[in-house]
């Protein structure tokens, strides 16, 4: 069973020493939680810090928080008999969900407590909250809202170091579009942008949940394979050569595309690792093959 209660924050009338109008005790305590939860712009974080303040009243398995852009789990949270939400708000503006998972009702001095250590949390949530949108868009190709090259930069290093760890094998196909710069010049700059949003996708529609695509800049693209296997490179190929002429702006256009995919092995660092990758997409590009590459074999 859920309850949800709405918590808003009208930051505008906010006074900070409206917080602290208990016993000095209870005063020193808020002022320390407000403290802490400046220290971060880590949305998990926040939740984290405010976990260890809320047990101090509420017997809850559980705390999350979930906006539009980001969701956050306590440390430790696991499922109990019920719910209790609270919608969190700022000037009437939503900021998103905070559930407790709950085996007993919670007593009215204690929904009083959390109603005044919500009005702790929201400001610093919020200034998180923002940070993080702020970083996505920093990480964010403007016009197809892929991933850019330095959110592809950091990816690379992660999955590498994860696939080295699981002893499993990280895949990298590299893509860009046969004779797009006569496309550009030939019919303008307009529709060249939009064959590289519909170019990105096609290329989502060809990859699994799992896997990440970003977009360089110019007609330049990359997907990166986690646990990756000679099928499943092969599949996203043939998937991409598939979904290309079923666009019909890419169609219209005779757009093309050429691939370079490679399997990162246990010398690799990200740049031989990318270079192996470029190294087949020139091969490929040069000689543009009617059917599907070979995908050789690189043991991790």
């Amino acid at each position: 069973m859920r309850t949800v209660n709405v918590v808003n924050h009208p930051n505008s009338k906010f006074n900070a020493f409206t917080l602290f109008q208990h016993n000095d005790k209870q005063s020193q305590r808020n002022l320390a939680l407000l403290e802490q939860l400046q220290t971060t712009l880590d949305v998990k974080r926040l939740i984290d810090i405010f976990a260890v303040e809320v047990a101090k009243y509420i017997d809850f398995t559980g705390i999350y928080f979930k906006h539009s852009d980001i969701n956050a789990t306590a440390r430790g949270s696991r499922q109990a008999k019920s719910e209790r939400q609270f919608e969190l708000k700022i000037n009437d503006q939503f900021l998103g969900i905070i559930t407790y998972a709950i085996n007993m009702p919670i007593s009215m001095t204690n929904h009083q407590v959390l109603t005044e250590l919500h009005q702790l949390l929201v400001n610093p949530l919020n200034n998180a909250i923002r940070y993080h949108q702020a970083m996505q868009l920093a990480m964010q190709d403007g016009l197809t809202l892929l991933g850019n090259r330095r959110s592809f930069d950091e990816q690379i290093k992660r999955t590498m170091a994860q696939a080295t760890r699981r002893h499993t094998r990280a895949g990298l196909i590299l893509c860009d579009l046969n004779k797009f710069k006569a496309i550009n010049d030939s019919f303008g700059h307009v529709v060249g942008d939009n064959v590289l949003v519909h170019f990105a996708t096609a290329l989502r529609k060809s990859v699994r949940d799992t896997d990440c695509i970003f977009r360089f800049g110019g007609d330049e693209f990359a997907i990166i394979v986690a646990d990756a296997s000679e099928q499943s490179l092969a599949a996203i190929e043939h998937r991409i050569y598939h979904a290309m002429p079923q666009d019909a702006l890419l169609a219209k256009y005779n757009v093309t595309s050429s691939l370079g995919l490679a399997f990162m092995n246990k010398a690799d660092n990200p740049t031989s690792f990318f270079h192996r990758a470029d190294t087949a997409l020139y091969s490929q590009k040069m000689n543009i093959p009617p059917t599907l590459s070979v995908v050789t074999k690189e043991l991790v």
